[in-house]
C-alpha cells in the first residue's frame, strides 16, 4: 500500500481529492487529507472515508508536519505558494517525493542537487498556469522542432473566468480561486517580456493599461496583460533566441480598464493598515484615496481625478460594487487590499448553480522550409459545479495524474522538476484529454 498526504483542501483541491479517492482502490493507495478546517475536509472526502482520512493541520506546526510527512510515501502540497518551501524542505530531509502546483521559487531550485543525490522527485508548476500551459506548449514546441521548424514567436495567455450563462455581473468576473491572489495580481515586480527582439518592462501602475486583445475561437475576445516574468521561461522552453516571448493573464474585455481604477487610487496596496473609523462606509473608503474637494461628491470627484466618463461603463462597474454608497465596512482596520477583497468576496462570489470557466490560448509563429506558419491552440473548460470548478479540475487533475506517475515509478528524472519533459507531459496531457480537458489547434499561413 502506498500512502499519500495531501496538505490543503481549499478551492483548487476538490477535484484532486476526488480523483485520488476514485483511484485509491485500484492503485492501492491510502490517503490523508490535512487542512485547518477538518469539517470542510470531511465534506470534501464524503463517501471516500474508507480510503481517505481527514486530519486537522496547522501550517505553523512544524513538528506535526514532519510527523505526517514521515508517515507517507508522497506529499502533495496544495497550501498557499509561500508555504510550499517548508513542506518541500521537510520532504527532502525525511526522504519523500513531493508535488506542488505552484511556481518554483529561487530557494527551491537550490534544493535540486541534494534531491538528485537522494533520488527524490520534487515536482512543481503542475496545475493550470503554471502547469497545463507548460505541458501543452512543450508538446507543440517539440513537434515543431521535430518537423524542422524554427520558432519566431510564442505567446501564451490564461485566465480563470466565468461561464457565459453564469456571467451575471457588470465585471464579467467571479472568484473561482484564491481571492487574495486576484486582488494582488501583478504586484511584486516588473512585468518583463520580449517583443520583436525588444525587451519590454511594465511597472505595476501601468500593467492594466497595457493590454492586448485576444480572440479565442468560439468564445470571443478577451483582454490580456503580461505576467511578471516571461523571460525566465526562455531557457526552460528552449527559446533562448526567440524574438518574441510573452506570457500573460486573460480577463473579459473591459475588466482591466475598470480594475486599473483601484490600482491608480492605491486600493490594492497591502503594505499598511488604514486608520478608518469603526463605522466607516464604502464611500469613506473610496474618498480616503481621492483629493479633498468640498465642491464635488464622490462620483464627480473620482471621475474628475482619473478623467473618467461619469456615465461610462467603468463608473457603472464601480457603482454596482457599492463604492459610492453608505454600506458599512465590517472591519475597516485592515490594509486597503484586504478591505477591497472583503467587498469583492461578497460581490463576486459564485452563486448556487454558477459554473466557472478557464481559458488558455497559445500562439506559435515559426518557419519551416521558408514558409511562415502560425499555430493557435486554445483550451476552454467549464466547471461541473460550485465544488468541482473548472479551476479545481485544471489545477488538481494534473497534480493527481502526476502523483500516479511518481508512485508507479514512471518518472525517471530526479531533482527539482517542472513538467516540461515528454515523460511527464505526454501521459498527463493524454489522460486530461480522456477527462475532457483538451486543446483545439488551428494552423494558418502567417
Amino acid at each position: 500500500m502506498r500512502k499519500v498526504l495531501i496538505i490543503g483542501a481549499g478551492r483548487s483541491a476538490s477535484s484532486l481529492i476526488r480523483y485520488m479517492i476514485d483511484h485509491a482502490p485500484s492503485e492501492d493507495w491510502r490517503l490523508t487529507v490535512a487542512d485547518k478546517d477538518i469539517a470542510h475536509v470531511r465534506s470534501v472526502i464524503g463517501q471516500g472515508s474508507e480510503v481517505a482520512e481527514a486530519v486537522a493541520f496547522d501550517a505553523t506546526d512544524g513538528s506535526l508536519r514532519a510527523r505526517l510527512i514521515e508517515a507517507h510515501d508522497l506529499v502533495i502540497s496544495m497550501l498557499p505558494p509561500s508555504l510550499h518551501l517548508g513542506v518541500v524542505r521537510d520532504c527532502l530531509r525525511i526522504g519523500r517525493h513531493a508535488i506542488t502546483p505552484s511556481y518554483v521559487p529561487d530557494e527551491m531550485w537550490s534544493l535540486d542537487a541534494e534531491a538528485k543525490t537522494r533520488g527524490l522527485v520534487l515536482l512543481n508548476e503542475l496545475g493550470l498556469d503554471p502547469g497545463i500551459d507548460h505541458m501543452s506548449a512543450m508538446r507543440i514546441l517539440d513537434r515543431i522542432r521535430a518537423e524542422g521548424g524554427r520558432m519566431m514567436a510564442f505567446e501564451s495567455y490564461c485566465g480563470g473566468l466565468i461561464a457565459p450563462e453564469s456571467d451575471t455581473n457588470p465585471w464579467g468576473y467571479k472568484f473561482t480561486w484564491n481571492p487574495r491572489n486576484v486582488v494582488l495580481a501583478g504586484q511584486g515586480g516588473m512585468a518583463r517580456y520580449i517583443k520583436d527582439g525588444e525587451y519590454k518592462y511594465v511597472p505595476y501602475h501601468k500593467l492594466f493599461q497595457r493590454t492586448v486583445r485576444i480572440a479565442v475561437p468560439h468564445y470571443g475576445a478577451y483582454d490580456g496583460y503580461a505576467n511578471r516574468d516571461s523571460l525566465r521561461y526562455r531557457r526552460h522552453y528552449g527559446l533562448d533566441e526567440v524574438p518574441t516571448l510573452v506570457r500573460g493573464t486573460l480577463r473579459k474585455a473591459g475588466f482591466c480598464t475598470a480594475w486599473d481604477v483601484f490600482v491608480q487610487l492605491g486600493c490594492t496596496d497591502d503594505s499598511f493598515i488604514m486608520e478608518l473609523p469603526k463605522n466607516a462606509t464604502w464611500q469613506d473608503f473610496l474618498m480616503a484615496f481621492l483629493p479633498h474637494d468640498v465642491e464635488r461628491g464622490p462620483r464627480e470627484n473620482l471621475a474628475h481625478y482619473l478623467g473618467l466618463d461619469p456615465k461610462g461603463e467603468i463608473m457603472a462597474k464601480l457603482e454596482w460594487l457599492g463604492l459610492f454608497g453608505r454600506g458599512r465596512i465590517q472591519d475597516p482596520q485592515r490594509s486597503p487590499a484586504a478591505i477591497l477583497q472583503s467587498l469583492l468576496e461578497e460581490k463576486w462570489q459564485l452563486l448556487p448553480g454558477d459554473r466557472d470557466m478557464v481559458v488558455m490560448w497559445h500562439r506559435f509563429r515559426y518557419t519551416v522550409d521558408d514558409r511562415q506558419l502560425e499555430l493557435q491552440a486554445s483550451l476552454v473548460s467549464e466547471g461541473e459545479s460550485e465544488q468541482h470548478t473548472a479551476m479545481s479540475r485544471t489545477v488538481g487533475l494534473p497534480v493527481a495524474i502526476a502523483a500516479k506517475l511518481v508512485l508507479n515509478g514512471q518518472i525517471a528524472q530526479r531533482g527539482v522538476l517542472m513538467p516540461i519533459a515528454e515523460e511527464i507531459y505526454a501521459p498527463v496531457l493524454h489522460e486530461l484529454e480522456d477527462l475532457g480537458i483538451r486543446f483545439l489547434e488551428e494552423e494558418l499561413e502567417a
